[in-house]
Parts: structure tokens; sequence; C-alpha cells
């Protein structure tokens, strides 16, 4: 059997660039590992063994086992941090998805200078984890504050809102609504994608626009309110500049704004108390995993994929 001449030459040629493909790829890919291992790996690995000690940060950790998840049940003020946390989560990320899908339908409407309100609207959510706005929105519900401020313009007494137990949280919850940029640009990529001609058919069957936005835009869109509430549930549970920048770092007044974040951080790094730390942002993990996969199971009943 005869041989092509040349082939095996060629066959070697591919393999040493094939070599060479890969060494380059290895080489470019090699800082993302690195990265991976050192930066998120590892100390990954390391809490998880930090929770089952105690450590104070300047000694040796000592092996305590389960002690610190059996000392989670009895702590109130992590108990309470929950209630908050979840308080802020479920209430203020439907509010947020709600105002960012409006802002979405409205700027789908073709208005002019679009291009420029995506930009204004979408700014809060790259400023609103910020230390300086937290302090602006200290200042804005404060006593002497730009709210109490366009109260009295109607003859009403106001009062100082981030100070008070009943509201503080409240003003939270709306600093994370106000930061609806990056889902509404999502909602809005999505709302481009619905074919016009939905539209026009139902609108030649008679449907209202109402029933249009039912029957059409939130079924179509449902995949995108998916992808949506999964991050912004993240996020949320997530949430600590906020509350540690208007509280002073407390959590006051009366725990209102403990975020249970906020409480990790003063088990941390205030009392120095890092293997309970490390427990509860084990706690932390197993909670928002379990409220993704909630979301995960329950989508296939009403999240609508066209197929």
């Amino acid at each position: 059997m005869r041989r092509e001449p040349g082939r095996g030459h060629r066959r070697r040629g591919r393999s040493a660039a094939e070599k060479g493909d890969n060494r380059a790829a290895v080489f470019f890919l090699a800082p993302w590992f690195i990265g991976l291992f050192v930066i998120t790996a590892g100390p990954l690995v390391a809490s998880l063994y930090l929770s089952f000690t105690d450590y104070n940060l300047l000694q040796d950790p000592n092996w305590i086992g389960w002690e610190n998840y059996v000392r989670m049940f009895a702590d109130e003020r992590l108990l309470n941090s929950l209630g908050v946390t979840f308080t802020y989560v479920l209430i203020s990320v439907p509010l947020q998805l709600a105002a960012a899908l409006l802002l979405a339908i409205v700027l789908d409407r073709g208005l002019r200078g679009l291009a420029i309100y995506r930009s204004v609207f979408y700014l809060p959510s790259l400023l609103g984890g910020s230390v300086a706005i937290a302090i602006l929105w200290r200042q804005v519900f404060g006593t002497n504050g730009l709210v109490n401020q366009f109260l009295a313009l109607f003859g009403i007494e106001g009062q100082g809102w981030v100070s008070h137990p009943d509201y503080a949280l409240g003003t939270l919850m709306i600093l994370n609504v106000w930061t609806f940029g990056a889902p509404m640009v999502i909602f809005l990529a999505g709302l481009r994608q619905i074919p016009e001609t939905y539209y026009e058919a139902a609108a030649i069957d008679g449907a209202s626009r109402s029933r249009r936005f039912r029957s059409i835009t939130l079924p179509l869109l449902t995949p995108i309110i998916f992808f949506n509430l999964v991050l912004q549930l993240i996020g949320a549970f997530q949430s600590f500049t906020q509350a540690f920048v208007v509280s002073g770092g407390t959590g006051g007044p009366a725990d209102s704004t403990m975020f249970y974040t906020l409480y990790l951080y003063q088990r941390g790094f205030g009392a120095f108390d890092m293997g309970y730390a490390s427990a509860m942002a084990w706690l932390l993990l197993v909670i928002i995993a379990g409220m993704t996969a909630v979301n995960f199971f329950a989508s296939k009943y009403w999240v609508f994929y066209g197929d």
C-alpha cells in the first residue's frame, strides 16, 4: 500500500502546531487558575476548616468540632439578623424587579435619547453599593434631610428615619429598590427580543394593552425575570455596605438594620471570633444555595422557554 508523499510530515506539523496552541492556552489561562485556587478555592477550604475551630486570629486554631454551629441556635442576635435579612430580601427584591420592569417597558417605546436615559437609570446600580451613596442616604433620611424638608412644605413634621427602629430598615429597602438599573437593562434587552408580530396579531384579535402584557410580554419574559430574580436574591443576601454605613457599624437602632453579613463582620473582626464567623459564612452559603435551588425547582412551573 503506497503512502501519499508528505502526509506524515503534514501530520507531524499539525501535531506540533496543536501542542503550541495548547501551551499558549495554558499560559493565558494560568492567571485565572492561580486566582481560582489562591483567591477563591484556598480561602474557601480554609474557612470550612476554621468553622470547626476556636480561632481568634492571634493564636493557633483549636479544633472544637460542631460547637460553632450548635451555638448559632442559641444566638438571639444571629436569629434576629436572619429575620432582618429575610425581610429585606423578600420585600426589596420584588419591588426592585417591578420598578426595573416598569422602566424597561417605558424605555422600550422608542424614546428619543434612549441611550442617555438608559445610562442615567443604570447609574444607581453602579453607585448604590458604594460608601458615598450610603453616607448620602443617611443624610437624605436624617432629621434635617431632604425627605423631612420636603414634608415640611406640606406642614408635616418629619423625624430621623434612619434612627427610628420602625423605619430604618425601610430606608435601606428603598435604597436597594433605587438600584434597579442592572435588571432594567436586562429586561430591556429581553423586551427587544419579543417579535412585534405577536402584538400585532393580538391587537387584531381585539386584545387590550393589559391583556397583551399578561398573555405575551410576561410569559416571554419569564426566563429574564427568573435570571434577574436569582441574581438579585444572591446580591441582596450579601448586602453589607449600606447597613454598615447608615448604622455606623452597629446595626442599630435596636438591631433593626443588623444584616446577617454585618453581624458576621462584628463577630469576626469586632470580637475576633473568627471560627464562629467562618461557621456563619458557611450557613449563609447554605441559605443562598437553598434559595437558589428552590427557585430553580419552582421555575419549571412558571418559566416559559418556548420549547
